[in-house]
């Protein structure tokens, strides 16, 4: 990315999408520093302390001038997408808006100050279309589009307070599209446009080098086509 120079951080960097983003920076000749459940600092959505001690450390390494927050939860063996209201269960839901709503606004909380007041510098959050209230038509999958959709307010309401102390700087929520990781594999449909992590990778960091600060607060594809709210 063209940005002032700078550091380049990706927090769920054990990921999928995480660790395709930071083989792309590190070829890219960019400095960088990646964060997962098994870093040094390790972080923990559900611990604050964990986020604020990585965001603490990544500071500490140079100007925070692109953060990804590449974290995000459909499913594991104990969870899995909801497809009625008859299978909503308050422990899930909580756990849901825990892990892709909270943690990423707690990470918000500890990054954005920690942001360059002067020059470009952007933080984008990884979100999803199902969390789209407008483009919701199939229903189902209450937990994650409900979760994913409080993540949008989240990034939205901070970017407009972003704005007044870093004028230039750019707070996004990207759908990465549909890729093969172990998040959205079991759920591809045939037909489906399936991506590898490198290729989305790819995809984001392209949008990510188009934005300009008046695209702060938005939502956008992986091809960078604005998504209804």
């Amino acid at each position: 990315m063209s940005s002032e120079s700078g550091l380049a951080v990706v927090f769920g960097a054990g990921g999928g999408i995480g660790r395709a983003l930071l083989a792309r920076l590190q070829v890219d000749g960019r400095a960088v520093a990646g964060f997962s459940r098994s870093s040094a600092p390790p972080i923990d959505l559900l611990d604050e302390a964990s986020l604020a001690a990585a965001a603490q450390q990544a500071a500490s390494l140079g100007p925070l001038r692109l953060v990804i927050d590449a974290t995000g939860f459909l499913h594991d063996a104990g969870q899995r997408p909801e497809k009625s209201w008859r299978e909503l269960d308050a422990d899930k839901l909580a756990r849901a808006f825990a892990l892709n709503a909270i943690g990423p606004a707690l990470l918000m909380k500890h990054v954005l100050p920690r942001l360059p007041r002067e020059g470009r510098a952007i933080f984008a959050t990884l979100s999803a279309r199902v969390g789209s209230i407008g483009d919701n038509r199939l229903g189902g999958w209450y937990g994650y589009r409900a979760s994913k959709a409080a993540l949008n307010q989240l990034m939205r309401t901070a970017a407009v307070e972003l704005k007044r102390s870093h004028p230039q700087a750019i707070c996004v929520a990207l759908h990465p599209g549909t890729v093969e990781t172990g998040l959205s594999s079991p759920f591809a449909r045939a037909g489906l446009s399936v991506q590898t992590p490198d290729q989305a990778a790819a995809r984001i960091l392209a949008v990510l080098e188009g934005l300009d600060p008046v695209d702060s607060g938005g939502f956008f594809d992986q091809h960078g086509v604005p998504i209804p709210w």
